[in-house]
């Protein structure tokens, strides 16, 4: 018996051990689900307070976090994305800069982390695979690859040089006085710079008296060339060839360059870059590739140097302006009904003979008139309403919509709904058959709401020209025709161009319709009696005010970037021939002479009037050095 009680005891203990840890389990489930949803929750604030602080990457973790816990949840996904777009951004910005500063080391670790972040952002793989191209060639000893050797063409392509530059030694000032043909001037300019001078084999030269007092070699050659109509270009850095002005576009050096123009949106913004380029520099040899809004130009060096300078003037991104539209709309209507509705017509007519309901010869409701022939005549009762009512009802629509527009582009919003109207001809019907209206009836859907069109011009003294056209526009009933319910649409609509400040608040235009109705209907002349009118007749009074304020506000967020350089005044050179002067660098001390004055003005080379002067003629003068 007693180990009968002990057994059962057991049992009901592990019965008990059962029920708790059923009731634990029960308790954890219950807690944990408000912990997991609050946990969510609390990344997603972290995340909002991060992203409230710019702080890109640590808003991307946490919403993340709250992405992963409620994969579902509109909200988060919401947040996620838009998230983790923005920190891509933030990274490849940071690696667009390193980039210009030549870390490339940096710069490829922020555009990794910007794809590992956002895979689908292809700028930053390709940003990725050009850093990673660019650090391996700097690494790689000789510029060459043991792994994979460059071609003969693609090396021989990245050893091309640009153009030729003159480096005359000694490069000091000449002063010359010559009167002999134009070959033995250059040849004795380029001895005292210590420049071979070569001539063409169709150049016949001519006697000229030349003139140079302290002249720079380059200078005193233009001279030279502009006296003996002829030219010269290098074809080393202590060579020159010299032929007739007139093979000048036959044998003068070429040269050629890529140039991309980075805010050229469409094909037509790009012809117009190429038009100006050929219209102001006369080149013809340009190559336009509209697939990566770039043009490759063949020409002299000067019209290369022109056409980077021309670019930099031309290729500029647009100016934007943000327009701020405010629609406020105020309608308020007051209705006063005082009075008796009275009435105004009844009917007498012969009683109906044993009717029930009667009481005292009159039929209940009726009333009895008179008797005439043995027959009653009886009439109804009227009734009389007596109304005591006022309403006053006002609405309030404020819509302030904000568009951004580049200059000289229409920006259009809509919104509102699109009702279908009825176009076109039908049949009603024919020979005597019933046909549906609808079946040969056109329809186009019209934009009932506000609708907004703006084109903004942007000028550079921060105003801003605008051509707008507003309109705000309801169904405000149907009308029927030819069997078709058509809407009657109610329409306001302002077409106006105005100059603007940036900032400047302006209102466009307004409309303000104000109606007052009062109408009055009892019995006559008693209807005018005051006071007592009200128990003969009823007046209503209705006002409808309607008020309708079109006000905008332009916000310049980009504006033209004109500097000084854009200002600046260049030489060109001749009306048919392009000639560009550079500036010169700093002149450097001779070797030496430290202690010398730099106001001591140093004697030039010189030579007599009708003999050429020989290299070996002593120079004292100091040595200035100049590049183009």
């Amino acid at each position: 018996m007693d180990r009968f009680l002990v057994l059962q005891r057991d049992n009901d203990i592990n019965d008990m051990n059962r029920l708790r840890i059923l009731l634990t389990s029960i308790l954890l489930l219950a807690f944990c689900i408000p912990t997991y949803a609050d946990q969510a929750s609390a990344e997603f604030k972290q995340g909002v307070r991060a992203e409230s602080k710019n702080q890109s990457d640590a808003a991307f973790e946490a919403f993340k976090q709250a992405y992963a816990l409620k994969p579902k949840d509109p909200k988060y996904v919401t947040a996620y994305l838009r998230a983790r777009t923005a920190a891509a951004i933030d990274h490849v910005q940071n690696g667009e800069k390193l980039l210009k500063s030549v870390e490339l080391e940096k710069a490829l670790a922020e555009f990794q982390r910007a794809v590992e972040i956002d895979g689908t952002n292809f700028l930053a793989a390709g940003e990725m695979r050009r850093t990673a191209l660019l650090l391996k060639r700097k690494n790689e000893s000789g510029g060459k690859s043991s792994a994979n050797q460059e071609s003969q063409l693609t090396q021989q392509a990245e050893d091309l040089e640009g153009p030729v530059t003159l480096d005359p030694s000694p490069n000091t000032p000449i002063t010359l006085r010559m009167t002999t043909t134009a070959d033995n001037v250059y040849k004795t300019i380029g001895k005292l710079g210590g420049v071979n001078v070569l001539f063409d084999l169709d150049y016949k030269p001519q006697k000229i008296a030349i003139e140079l007092n302290d002249v720079k070699m380059e200078e005193a050659l233009k001279m030279v060339a502009m006296e003996s109509k002829t030219f010269w270009r290098p074809i080393s850095s202590t060579a020159i060839f010299v032929a007739a002005d007139a093979k000048r576009k036959e044998l003068e050096a070429n040269v050629m360059k890529t140039f991309y123009v980075h805010n050229a949106s469409t094909p037509a913004e790009l012809q117009e870059v190429v038009g100006t380029l050929k219209g102001m520099l006369d080149i013809t040899r340009i190559q336009v590739n509209p697939t990566h809004s770039s043009m490759t130009l063949r020409g002299t060096p000067d019209q290369m140097v022109l056409a980077e300078k021309l670019l930099e003037t031309l290729d500029k991104p647009k100016s934007e302006v943000i327009i701020d539209v405010a629609v406020m709309e105020v309608n308020r209507t007051r209705l006063r009904t005082l009075g008796s509705t009275v009435p105004t017509s009844t009917a007498v007519g012969p009683a109906a003979a044993g009717g029930a309901g009667t009481t005292g010869g009159a039929v209940a409701g009726l009333v009895q008139l008179a008797s005439l022939a043995g027959t009653g005549y009886v009439t109804s009762l009227p009734s009389v309403t007596y109304t005591l009512l006022m309403s006053d009802t006002n609405t309030k629509v404020l819509q302030n919509p904000e568009l951004r527009a580049l200059n000289d582009g229409k920006a259009s919003l809509k919104i509102g709904e699109r009702v279908p109207i009825a176009t076109g001809s039908y049949t009603p019907g024919a020979g005597g058959v019933t046909i549906n209206p609808l079946i040969n009836t056109q329809f186009q859907y019209l934009d009932v709401g506000v609708n907004i069109d703006i084109t903004p011009h942007i000028h550079s003294d921060h105003e801003v020209t605008l051509k707008m056209s507003m309109e705000v526009s309801s169904v405000t009933g149907t009308q029927n025709i030819g069997g078709i319910s058509q809407p009657t649409i109610g329409q306001r609509r302002i077409e106006h161009e105005t100059r603007l400040e940036d900032g400047e608040v302006n209102l466009v235009g307004g409309i303000l319709e104000d109606t007052e109705t009062q109408s009055l209907s009892g019995y006559p002349w008693l209807a005018k009696i005051p006071i007592l009118k009200y128990l003969f007749a009823q007046e209503d009074k209705e006002r409808q005010q309607n008020e309708i304020i079109f006000a905008i506000t332009p916000h310049i967020v980009r504006g033209e970037e004109v500097t000084d350089e854009d200002l600046r005044l260049i030489d060109v050179g001749t009306n048919s021939n392009i000639g560009l002067r550079f500036k010169e660098s700093a002149p450097a001390n001779p070797r030496g002479s430290n202690t010398t004055p730099a106001t001591t003005p140093a004697p030039a080379t010189t030579a007599t009037p009708s003999t050429p002067v020989s290299p070996s003629t002593p120079d004292a003068t100091s040595p200035q050095s100049r590049r183009r």
